[in-house]
């Protein structure tokens, strides 16, 4: 993981601060002076810091009023900064019903157009990823980010600019709940299968039968994430390396 700048390590201890709720919505945050003060940086990286939270939506900017911070529903949740910003402070149980539904909105669709518009090569790399995913089961390893490249397989197999654009800003979000299954026993083992089943749909050119599967392989992972919720597991955080499988071994 790249280290981060002053300016990049000022952002992200304002971000975790709003995020936490330090400042709650409509509050206004100290001054520049202050802010100087307590990180220990110039007003130029407050400055910037500031306008970066405001491009992501989490404060709002303005003569006499100051900078002040905006509610939750404002916020930029496909930035992956804000997503690693809630990932540290707690992931709700409102967070993840959100992504869930989400999901189940956006890659059914996905996968229906796949399984017409898919190329040789959409595949190949479809069948790359799922071969990383079964590797890190069998053998250990990052088997997170072979399933993020999985799913944004899939966007990108749809041929639709705007969905494969989606795939980029969902990558956060999804790797969001690919960790929490990943931390349920078994979960990876039992969820490769239906990774199988959705990957051969698109391959057999079956729209319905890939919507399907798509969709058991969506609601296994609610389920994962319920498993682990109810657990009360640490859940992970997202601004550290994806966790590794150990050897089956």
């Amino acid at each position: 993981m790249p280290i981060k700048n002053v300016h990049g390590n000022t952002l992200d201890a304002l971000g975790e601060a709003i995020v936490s709720g330090r400042w709650p919505p409509q509050a206004s945050m100290p001054s520049e002076a202050t802010l100087c003060e307590e990180f220990g940086v110039s007003r130029t990286v407050v400055r910037e810091a500031v306008k970066s939270l405001v491009a992501k939506g989490l404060v709002s900017t303005g003569p006499k009023v100051g900078t002040r911070v905006l509610p939750a529903d404002q916020w930029n949740w496909f930035d992956p900064d804000v997503v690693a910003w809630q990932s540290k402070a707690g992931l709700t149980r409102e967070y993840l019903r959100d992504l869930q539904e989400l999901r189940r909105v956006v890659e059914p669709a996905a996968v229906r157009m796949a399984a017409t518009r898919a190329s040789t090569g959409d595949i190949a790399a479809i069948e790359e990823a799922f071969a990383g995913m079964k590797s890190a089961v069998e053998k250990g390893g990052d088997y997170v980010t072979h399933d993020l490249r999985f799913h944004q397989g899939l966007l990108k197999a749809a041929h639709n600019r705007m969905l494969a654009q989606m795939g980029k800003a969902l990558a956060a979000l999804l790797r969001t709940s690919f960790e929490i299954s990943t931390a349920r026993k078994d979960g990876p083992r039992k969820s490769l299968p239906l990774h199988r089943a959705v990957l051969d749909a698109i391959k057999a050119h079956e729209p319905a039968r890939a919507e399907k599967a798509i969709l058991v392989l969506i609601d296994g992972a609610s389920e994962d994430i319920d498993q682990v919720l109810a657990s009360r597991r640490r859940l992970p955080q997202l601004d550290r390396p994806a966790s590794r499988l150990r050897s089956a071994a």
